[in-house]
């Protein structure tokens, strides 16, 4: 237990090392600690470059050496990946050299003998417009000679390296469709093909279509091309990739893992052009819309939910339907009443509620629209929390969480969660990564939770009460103590100026008083 806290916190000072200070640390065999400088651009010394490089093996041994099954194994190699992205920001050519020689090694060994860990470093890296260019040409330059396996890890990692470059390089993405890159789209294309050629069954196809559409995303002018009626030759094969992609999408393909990697490439095509501006009128937001509601209607169906092997992958990638959904068209939130239906299955709640905090959390671009588009929803998100605060109290055998009294207004429109008067222990668990979470949206944004529109004063006043009354009794629950410790960060916010402001805006003070009275009446502290 002490080497494994060791080894973390180890990983943790490297880490904030080189992202702070602008130097990483080198362990010696003697157990001493080198400092490498980091020199922008790539201009180190030889000395430096190879102390780089002896430090890569160690942490790819971080992150490939822990895997689940090890208590501290996301903490270790989330710090290991931490360290090798920012290593990777001014020693990117060592890194990039520690690749392109597996890529070289993988086209001569037998299959039995590929060992991808190395390709799959390509997943935690930093690269800008260039930098993709550069792993692009070297990809097209030796897929064809590589193993299956290999081409598989290079066909997954690729598509993560893509995201790594449009969340921390939003503007060089949006610039593309301003600009159109020719050598970018080149590589794109050719790239393209060659997995196309891959992909002969299903099972291939289902694997390499979530890079397929990225790789057309970075081809502005052919995804305008391939739009028209008439479509040149060399072309055929992406429009044809696309008409499959929307018959797969609408359960037309006859195989579920098409039709399963049919929606991940659909949200990821969703989530890509969040990040181009409406104003440049790009074609890509056509064949956004022509595939949105077929893929809305596939995520979130309460009577047949989406489901593959891997439950959290299932929520990440609605959450990120979600939040790209509301970014495409904050107005239309059809899918947000669905996720708030209390005849909805559990998992779409958590997915709304995740949503939410991202949006809030995460508003980089300009155009991504604000959480407040979604206020008009707080009486059902209340609902839900003091729904969940209740289940979560009483599974765990607590006390029952107390209830003031809402007004009868109040309780007629109420759309809670219905759940069973005695809930399991797997459950419980359910509720409390739901009630975590929903603590953490009053955390992140109070108003979401307190805003009353349409309401009078007294029934403004009860809400209020309720919820931070709950918040309240979350504090003292040592079973809980994630949750005790984002209630009392939810309750420092909300008793800040602008949000007692929001308690009751008809009489802000007064309902301050009286509120405060009751804690100090029920609770002991």
């Amino acid at each position: 237990m002490f080497e494994r806290n060791l080894l973390w916190t180890a990983l943790q000072l490297i880490s904030i090392s080189t992202d702070y200070l602008g130097y990483t640390g080198k362990m010696s065999s003697r157990g001493e600690y080198t400092c490498i400088s980091m020199q922008p651009k790539d201009t180190m010394r030889l000395d430096e470059t190879m102390l780089v490089k002896q430090l890569l093996p160690e942490i790819c041994h971080f992150i490939h050496t822990y895997r689940e099954g090890n208590q501290h194994a996301a903490e270790l190699r989330n710090s290991a990946s931490g360290v090798l992205f920012s290593l990777s920001c001014n020693n990117f050519n060592a890194v990039f050299s520690r690749i392109s020689t597996r890529l070289q090694e993988l086209t001569v060994c037998s299959e039995d003998n590929a060992d991808v860990h190395d390709i799959e470093l390509l997943q935690y890296i930093s690269v800008d417009c260039s930098k993709l260019k550069r792993l692009l040409q070297e990809t097209v330059f030796k897929f064809k000679a590589l193993k299956k396996v290999a081409q598989l890890a290079v066909i997954n990692s690729l598509e993560k390296a893509f995201w790594n470059w449009v969340e921390n390089y939003p503007d060089e993405f949006t610039k593309l469709y301003q600009t159109p890159q020719t050598d970018m789209a080149d590589c794109a294309e050719k790239l393209f093909d060659l997995v196309d050629g891959f992909a002969e069954s299903t099972k291939r196809k289902a694997a390499v279509w979530p890079l397929q559409i990225i790789l057309l995303v970075l081809c502005p002018e052919i995804i305008q091309d391939i739009a028209k009626d008439v479509v040149e030759e060399t072309k055929m094969n992406k429009k044809l990739f696309l008409d499959n992609l929307r018959k797969a999408l609408a359960g037309h393909s006859g195989s579920r893992q098409l039709t399963e990697s049919a929606a991940i490439a659909c949200v990821k095509l969703c989530k890509a052009s969040t990040y181009i501006n409406w104003e440049d009128n790009s074609v890509i937001f056509l064949l956004v819309q022509s595939m949105v509601v077929d893929l809305k209607n596939l995520l979130f169906n309460p009577s047949k939910p989406f489901s593959r092997s891997n439950q959290n992958a299932d929520v990440d990638l609605m959450i990120d339907c979600l939040v790209s959904c509301f970014r495409i068209n904050p107005h239309n939130n059809q899918h947000f009443k669905i996720c708030l239906a209390q005849s909805s299955p559990s998992t779409f709640h958590y997915v709304l509620v995740n949503s939410l905090h991202r949006i809030i959390t995460n508003s980089a671009l300009d155009w991504w629209p604000r959480i407040d588009a979604v206020y008009c929803h707080s009486v059902e998100l209340r609902s839900m929390f003091s729904e969940t605060l209740h289940k979560a109290i009483q599974g765990c055998g607590a006390h029952p969480a107390i209830r003031m009294t809402p007004s009868l207004t109040f309780k007629e429109k109420m759309t809670s969660l219905k759940f069973k008067e005695k809930p399991t222990d797997l459950e419980t668990k359910s509720y409390k990564f739901l009630l975590l979470s929903l603590v953490k949206l009053i955390h992140a944004d109070p108003k979401l939770l307190l805003c009353n529109p349409r309401k009078q004063g007294p029934e403004t006043q009860g809400s209020t009460a309720e919820l931070i009354t709950g918040l309240v009794q979350l504090v003292p629950q040592s079973s809980m103590p994630d949750i005790a410790q984002e209630a009392m960060e939810a309750l420092l916010v909300l008793h800040q100026l602008d949000s007692i402001d929001l308690w009751n805006p008809d009489a802000p003070i007064e309902t301050f008083w009286e509120i405060s009275c009751i804690f100090l009446m029920q609770f002991e502290f």
